[in-house]
């Protein structure tokens, strides 16, 4: 049985729209089965439910955290939603939400962490001078961008690199990088050992750098001993 996966969105929703489309494969080991933002005026929402996903608003502006993140997991549990995957979803989750999704939630952040956690990425990574960039796909902890990181993807800045050519050549590979992550984590091909994720696939070492693994990494057999 495929695991049933809510994205949550707060914007334009351009990794949830990758997600839709590699789930469509007959062979992905999950379904979306929520697009869910805490905004009604998300560009995502529209383009979820023009793909055919069940769409939902828990608007998270002018309430306690609290009373937002119960009427969350209420409409979670309500759709049994094994997996929560966070697209551009930009609210800072308490302790006990994220430990009640421990080992079920992940992010999609734009740098190449522990590097600039936080807001502005490629400004900040052009201000230092950095000479790799990228993305990293991780579960969710309880700090700010944190967690066992399963897949990494990275691309070179270039010397004439503005903050909106780097910004869009990391976004394609966060395109290729997150489907493939929710895919191994849905499969039951990620494993925590003393705090860090171990990916069992085929082409991976549990931080994946560019190239993406072939498709036998997206497998969903079991891993070979």
């Amino acid at each position: 049985m495929k695991a049933r996966v809510a994205i949550l969105i707060s914007g334009r929703g351009s990794n949830m729209a990758a997600l839709i489309a590699a789930a469509r494969a007959p062979d992905y080991p999950a379904e979306i089965a929520l697009v869910l933002s805490n905004r009604a005026d998300a560009g995502g929402l529209a383009l979820a439910a023009a793909a055919g996903v069940p769409v939902a608003v828990v608007e998270s502006r002018g309430r306690p955290r609290e009373a937002f993140e119960a009427e969350l997991q209420a409409v979670l549990e309500a759709r049994r939603i094994g997996l929560v995957a966070l697209a551009g979803f930009m609210r800072v989750l308490t302790e006990g939400f994220v430990r009640a999704w421990e080992g079920r939630m992940l992010n999609i952040h734009p740098s190449l962490l522990p590097a600039f956690k936080g807001l502005d990425t490629h400004r900040r990574a052009l201000e230092a001078g950095v000479r790799l960039h990228g993305c990293t796909v991780h579960l969710v902890s309880p700090g700010v961008d944190e967690g066992p990181i399963l897949a990494q993807a990275a691309v070179p800045v270039l010397a004439e690199d503005d903050e909106a050519a780097l910004a869009a050549r990391v976004l394609a590979e966060e395109h290729r990088l997150y489907p493939a992550a929710l895919a191994w984590l849905a499969a039951g091909r990620v494993r925590l050992e003393g705090g860090r994720a171990r990916v069992e696939a085929e082409g991976a070492s549990g931080v994946l750098a560019n190239p993406l693994p072939g498709p036998a990494a997206l497998s969903t057999q079991p891993p070979r001993d």
